[in-house]
């Protein structure tokens, strides 16, 4: 249990950190390409890749898909360690700072336990180690949506949480099936599931939205039509790998989503 002990002196020494002002901004002065929206979709596809690090984590050590998951896993390790890189190198501010340091823990934490062999004790320590690192990496796009004077860029911070629910709600349908069968595990499934069709709705109504936008979200409307309800029935489990590659589709068209509204913010 050391990582777990890790990750409650990590929470205590965090609690005693001062925070200081949400007021030093990014390099965005310096560069027309790391502007805060672009920094806020980084941010936002942190917790994305800490979801996504966990589902093929429990997908690979379920053996469906092995190759793909394999390389989906160890490939989302590699990309989120570049955008923590990225995030480390252009915010100032120190709260992000400090939080940033609380995500290395259990990111480098979690990296070891992907190369060890799966079990279940390994796969729970993953289910709390992608937690930690959704949090924190939550707490950073709040931080820097809260810098945006124009609150422009909240449709980028809710279109970029959506890439971020796909992946949380195939976790937790995988961590079902690998028998993890608790009363949290359907509701934390349940959640993400509600809360992504709720973002849905508003995303269809945005005024932002140009012709190819919407389009892309109708597209998420046809695709959530053929996994929905094996999220909703969960307890009856089955079609793992039509559950994986649809949920990756709706994830990479949301990203492209995503992207539309930084550019659209841009013009």
């Amino acid at each position: 249990m050391k990582n777990l002990n890790k990750i409650l002196i990590a929470l205590l020494s965090f609690a005693a950190l001062s925070f200081a002002p949400v007021a030093s901004i990014a390099k965005s002065a310096e560069s027309g390409t790391t502007n805060l929206a672009r920094l806020i979709d980084i941010a936002g596809k942190q917790r994305m890749l800490s979801q996504k690090i966990a589902k093929a984590y429990f997908f690979y050590g379920q053996g469906i898909r092995a190759d793909r998951t394999r390389k989906q896993l160890f490939d989302s390790i590699d990309e989120f360690n570049r955008n923590f890189q990225i995030i480390r190198k252009s915010v100032h501010n120190q709260g992000i700072q400090d939080m940033l340091a609380y995500i290395k823990m259990a990111k480098d934490e979690l990296a070891a336990l992907a190369r060890q062999p799966y079990n279940k004790e390994n796969a729970s320590l993953v289910l709390d180690y992608s937690e930690t690192m959704l949090e924190g990496s939550q707490d950073i796009v709040t931080r820097l949506e809260a810098m945006s004077k124009l609150k422009k860029e909240a449709i980028v911070n809710l279109a970029g949480r959506q890439r971020m629910l796909t992946q949380r709600i195939a976790k937790y349908y995988i961590a079902y099936q690998a028998g993890f069968r608790d009363h949290n595990t359907v509701e934390q499934l349940k959640t993400a599931v509600r809360e992504f069709e709720e973002a849905h709705a508003t995303l269809r109504n945005a005024k932002l939205n140009t012709p190819e936008i919407k389009a892309e979200l109708a597209k998420i409307e046809r695709l959530w039509k053929v996994v929905a309800k094996f999220y909703k029935d969960v307890e009856r489990g089955g079609l793992p790998v039509i559950v994986l590659a649809t949920t990756d589709d709706i994830m990479t068209t949301m990203n492209t989503i995503t992207h539309q509204y930084v550019e659209a913010l841009g013009s």
